[in-house]
């Protein structure tokens, strides 16, 4: 949990803005959207809510920069290294970055997920805004799996429901052991391994096969 301050700690204004951002995911994470007031956020930041509403002049501005704050940079990255991958045709590579990548999320940043996970069940705008920005890294992944199905390579199917498959097992996976502690008694190295193998043997096409069906 971040440090609530005393309310006469003066931090310059990019620095005042991360803490209010922390402080809120925490809160967020742990009440939910409902149950968290603007001056709770105040209070455990050690300020008054004018300071606030200084830095986010709406709810809005708030939920943004939540997203921006832990998916920015790791957007950007992810981009990158995915199309590094892809321009290799490298397939198994690329759905594991995919599945290591969001495991490593839920290990990292419970809070952030736990958070993600109140804002769809109260229908938060934070859910949509987060979709918005993963919306450009869902459609690089169907392009592509769009276009080695066409050399032969991925099975024929519908691209969307391939990249459900690799995101909601990961997910899944995530979610029983980083935010509802249920006993996983193997390594996520060893669990992300089998989903893997798994996705590769049910998704290659006749060619990756050497013309077997």
């Amino acid at each position: 949990m971040p440090p609530s301050g005393t309310g006469h700690q003066r931090l310059p204004a990019d620095e005042r803005r991360r803490q209010l951002i922390e402080t809120a995911i925490d809160l967020f994470s742990r009440k939910g959207f409902s149950g968290t007031t603007t001056k709770e956020i105040a209070t455990a930041a050690g300020v008054n809510e004018a300071i606030v509403f200084r830095h986010f002049a709406t709810k809005k501005d708030l939920y943004t920069a939540i997203i921006e704050h832990r998916l920015g940079n790791g957007l950007e990255q992810w981009y990158q290294s995915a199309q590094a991958l892809m321009d290799k045709k490298d397939d198994e590579g690329l759905f594991r970055l995919l599945v290591t990548e969001i495991i490593r999320a839920y290990r990292e940043n419970p809070q952030f997920e736990r958070l993600m996970m109140f804002a769809a069940l109260e229908g938060q705008e934070l859910a949509v805004i987060n979709n918005q920005m993963a919306q450009p890294v869902k459609q690089q992944l169907i392009d592509y799996i769009a276009r080695r199905q066409r050399a032969g390579a991925i099975r024929k199917g519908d691209p969307m429901a391939i990249v459900l498959t690799a995101v909601g097992t990961a997910k899944f996976y995530g979610a029983q052991k980083y935010l509802f502690e249920s006993c996983w008694p193997i390594s996520d190295e060893s669990t992300i391994d089998a989903f893997i193998q798994v996705l590769m043997a049910g998704i290659r096409g006749p060619r990756a096969n050497g013309g077997k069906k």
